[in-house]
């Protein structure tokens, strides 16, 4: 959606979403992926799956292609973490990845209730951790952004980074 697209990513916990709401708090056009592209499917195919399998979350690719080719905006955030990302991240005009280090994190997730997807089930909390030590799913490349700092400063980052790149 817009002339310029980016995709924020970043393993749960590190504030996707609450940049997403800050972002769209400011009047930016921001997609809160996880909630308007995602569903569960094979990341190859396409297919949808049953259950809620974490290295099934993905997203609609021919939505995120439709939504980048509509250029009513001047800039677009896209928010949120997919397993399939490598079908549409050459859509981009950049990748900004929120880092945390493991306190953050893990104090983060003590804060989601537990009907939420890393708040309450062992399992899912220690693959968390996991992906946040070994970083394998999320794109490689993307610009780094201190997600420690208030949601206000890491989206000073944001928005002054991809401005830059204008």
């Amino acid at each position: 959606m817009g002339i310029r697209n980016y995709l924020i990513e970043g393993v749960s916990g590190t504030g996707k979403t609450s940049v997403c709401n800050e972002l769209q708090r400011r009047g930016y056009h921001a997609i809160h992926g996880d909630r308007e592209l995602a569903y569960q499917g094979d990341p190859e195919t396409g297919e949808p799956t049953d259950g809620s399998a974490h290295e099934h979350h993905i997203w609609h690719v021919d939505k995120v292609r439709a939504l980048v080719a509509n250029q009513d905006e001047a800039v677009t955030f896209f928010c949120g973490g997919s397993r399939n990302f490598a079908k549409f991240i050459d859509l981009f005009d950049g990748v900004f990845v929120l880092e945390v280090d493991l306190d953050t994190l893990n104090r983060r997730l003590d804060e989601r209730p537990d009907s939420e997807w890393g708040g309450g089930k062992p399992t899912e909390r220690e693959l968390i951790a996991r992906l946040h030590q070994t970083k394998e799913d999320i794109p490689k490349n993307g610009i780094s952004i201190d997600a420690t700092a208030s949601v206000a400063r890491v989206v000073d980052e944001i928005v002054r980074q991809s401005e830059a790149d204008k």
